[in-house]
């Protein structure tokens, strides 16, 4: 299987497999014309770049401009959720990276992804795999449910282990800063390069070029309306035909499940979806970024009338 996937890459095809954050699909990101297959199966826009995943440092640094701290990061995270921006080399498509002079790269902790990037031997960029916005898959099943008519194959690794995506850091910039919270976080790395991290800064004009994914005001979201809230809202929610999303006490476990059930309950036609907003904290960051950009407040919810 891992050596037919290989064949579809490098003859120009979509292959989706798994990571430990998302399933990714996956073109050459040497090949304008494999990575614009990529962007016309999501419904992307051109300004959203990609992900760049590879097997090893010495492939990164292949497609990648060094640096002393990529490779303190690396040593510590990689194979892992952390994507490192970095000054593009040449040879990975301008498409890739929006046009860009940057390269969001990173190794996938996972043994599937890792045998085929390994086989591949080669520079593979994967975003989510799923529509533009929607909520990401963390099974085969949920590639099959939703882009199945526009990839050519899908590699069953099993559930995501980590379930939300990578931490996004910008090391072409001043300074260090996270361009999307995740599972690593910006203390882990912090600690590591011993300097202060600067925090995630949103995106003001939607418009304009992205230096990384996941920088878009709307999106992992459900079809379902879906709405955000406070504890101290609880009361305040209708529940008749909802659901209700409430905390747990282990964020981990949390993102790890968090988009099965919101696609879980975009199939039970319900009249919205309630999600309780988690603290802004270390631990819950990376969850609290996906809900704030998947839901609108309870405030303005009209299905309340």
């Amino acid at each position: 299987m891992i050596g037919h996937a290989v064949e579809l890459l490098r003859a120009g095809k979509l292959v989706a497999f798994p990571t430990e954050t998302v399933y990714g699909l996956g073109a050459d990101a040497t090949s304008a014309d494999a990575v614009a297959g990529i962007f016309r199966a999501k419904g992307r826009p051109a300004t959203n770049p990609l992900i760049v995943h590879v097997s090893s440092i010495d492939v990164a640094k292949r497609y990648a401009e060094w640096s002393d701290a990529a490779t303190k990061l690396a040593e510590m995270f990689w194979p892992g959720p952390l994507t490192l921006v970095l000054p593009k080399r040449s040879a990975i498509a301008d498409i890739t990276t929006a046009n860009g002079p940057t390269v969001g790269i990173r190794i996938p902790a996972h043994p599937l992804a890792l045998e085929l990037l390994r086989a591949f031997d080669g520079p593979v960029a994967a975003p989510s795999a799923n529509r533009s916005n929607h909520v990401s898959p963390t099974t085969a099943r949920h590639v099959r449910d939703e882009l199945s008519h526009a990839v050519d194959l899908i590699l069953d690794g099993g559930p995501c282990t980590v379930g939300i995506e990578s931490t996004v850091l910008d090391l072409a910039s001043d300074a260090p800063r996270i361009l999307r919270s995740g599972h690593i976080t910006a203390e882990q790395i912090a600690a590591v390069l011993g300097s202060r991290v600067l925090g995630h800064k949103p995106t003001e004009n939607a418009g304009a070029a992205l230096r990384s994914p996941g920088q878009l005001p709307v999106h992992y979201a459900p079809l379902t309306p879906a709405f955000r809230f406070d504890p101290n809202e609880r009361g305040q929610i209708d529940l008749t035909d909802t659901a209700v999303i409430e905390l747990t006490l282990d964020p981990e476990s949390y993102a790890r499940n968090f988009y099965a059930r919101l696609r879980l309950l975009d199939t039970q036609s319900l009249r919205a979806i309630y999600i309780e907003l988690p603290p802004d904290t270390p631990g819950w960051r990376a969850v609290r970024d996906r809900v704030l950009r998947a839901t609108k407040p309870l405030s303005g919810n009209l299905l309340q009338e």
